[in-house]
């Protein structure tokens, strides 16, 4: 068996986590990245061109280890359909795309949510405005009003309430941005606390660099476009709400759709109140983990070498392959 994925997003330390636990590794994607994982890094023992090389990967005996870039090139539709053995649960795809889907996720795990609006006419304070869809905080915008939310609305090719299905309007809830990141096995039924971040947002965070009397002047529009990833290491009397919330989701993806294994986070912030409210989940590996390719305080707090989440998938798939069980975490 061979560790494959798409040559983005994460799959430095996918490809580097599975090196260390002695598989194979297979990168695919477009050949002006092949420099970076066969050369500049050697993490990938085989570059293949495409962006979904289905029988080249099959041949190869390959496993499929999804990321966000992965499923936003390729779409849904077609990930659900692939042949090649795929690391995790295709079922929670949909959950996590749809917002709507994805709120009741949320809901069932009983998580503090923000408030949703239907109607933008109800506006009634701060929101923000997000496409489904992982898109890497790409077309996110604030708005504080219905004529604020119309006006700034067009430049998602929304200019009526027929075209709303796209996009969720979101209270903006104050507080600290807070990225955990889990992972959740399902051979030995544990949730792991493997690391934390906070995202660094193109131009939201660089605004800040700009004298106020200056920003009015400039009128810039906010982006939220992730351009980095902040490590962060969360105040102790606060895991706990982070481990719960984690613990919760995983339990109500057991009932709405077979499971969630492998990794996930949670996005939210903390507020002023120390209260963690989630806005979204990302039911895969996210970008937030490569900070920690050498592993975080809290993989070391488990375990007494480097584990990064991309070792700590290639780890349950050996011992899956050792005890014979990967049909349980393969689709």
């Amino acid at each position: 068996m061979r560790v494959s994925t798409y040559a983005s997003h994460s799959a430095l330390q996918i490809l580097k986590g599975a090196k260390q636990e002695g598989f194979e590794t297979v990168a695919f994607g477009k050949a002006r990245v092949r420099p970076l994982y066969t050369k500049y890094f050697p993490v990938a023992d085989r570059f293949i061109e495409g962006t979904y090389p289905e029988e080249m990967l099959l041949e190869l005996n390959a496993v499929v280890i999804p990321t966000g870039s992965f499923v936003a090139h390729l779409g849904i539709e077609l990930v659900e359909k692939t042949r090649v053995p795929y690391y995790g649960n295709k079922e929670v795809l949909k959950w996590e795309s749809d917002r709507s889907l994805e709120r009741r996720w949320l809901e069932k795990a009983k998580l503090r949510l923000p408030r949703v609006y239907d109607d933008p006419d109800d506006i009634d304070g701060p929101v923000i405005v997000k496409p489904h869809g992982a898109k890497g905080g790409r077309g996110y915008f604030l708005a504080s009003s219905p004529e604020d939310f119309w006006g700034k609305a067009e430049r998602l090719g929304v200019q009526n309430k027929e075209e709303l299905s796209g996009i969720q309007i979101q209270e903006y809830v104050l507080g600290v941005p807070v990225y955990p990141h889990y992972f959740y096995s399902k051979l030995n039924r544990e949730l792991e606390l493997m690391s934390i971040d906070r995202r660094y947002e193109s131009n939201a965070d660089a605004i800040g660099r700009i004298p106020a009397k200056e920003q009015l002047d400039l009128e810039p529009n906010t982006n939220y476009t992730v351009i980095g990833n902040i490590p962060l290491v969360l105040r102790e009397s606060l895991l706990m709400d982070v481990i719960d919330a984690g613990e919760r989701v995983v339990e109500a993806a057991e009932k709405l759709m077979g499971g969630l294994w492998g990794p996930f986070c949670l996005e939210g912030v903390f507020t002023e109140e120390l209260e963690f409210v989630v806005f979204e989940i990302s039911a895969r590996i996210v970008a937030g983990t490569n900070p920690f390719v050498h592993g975080s305080p809290y993989s070391w707090l488990r375990y007494d070498y480097p584990v990064s989440t991309g070792r700590r998938i290639a780890m349950e798939l050996k011992q899956a392959e050792d005890e014979e069980r990967l049909d349980e975490i393969l689709t």
